[in-house]
């Protein structure tokens, strides 16, 4: 079980060249936990990749099939109070944007804040580096193209 940022999962639903990458850490385990709102950042990131034709509409419908078949088997972190006052903790604290915040927090109450042996999964640098600080297992281990 792993935590999943949505610039992971993204790659789960269209081809790019960190998918295989992505697939493999898929595979080992493909039991994944995110925050309450990676569902839909993750539509909106295929919805921006449609605007900037990166994707046809028919990709696009095909991602989002992909997205809502992982989406129905993950464990979802709930809003909570917990999770508000962790990500304004995170804030105070690392170079985080707001939603960024949310998501570390998110895995941190996830974890109970044990994070010894946590797992990681982004692609998004500032993230990483703050869930690292946190003492989150960051993965993939080295990136390509972030």
């Amino acid at each position: 079980m792993r935590f999943w940022d949505s610039s992971a999962i993204i790659p789960l639903c269209v081809k790019e060249p960190i998918t295989p990458v992505v697939r493999d850490i898929f595979d080992l385990d493909s039991v994944m936990v995110v925050w309450w709102v990676t569902r839909t950042e993750c539509f909106s990131a295929l919805s921006r990749q449609r605007r900037e034709n990166r994707l046809d509409y028919g990709g696009e419908d095909e991602a989002r099939l992909i997205l809502i078949e992982l989406a129905g088997a993950w464990v979802e972190v709930l809003p909570a109070e917990a999770v508000r006052l962790k990500a304004e903790r995170l804030l105070a604290v690392h170079p985080l944007r707001t939603p960024d915040a949310f998501q570390l927090a998110a895995a941190l109450v996830w974890c109970q804040d044990k994070t010894a042996g946590m797992e990681f999964v982004s692609f998004d640098q500032r993230l990483r580096e703050s869930a690292r600080k946190e003492g989150l297992h960051i993965l993939p281990k080295n990136p390509v193209n972030i």
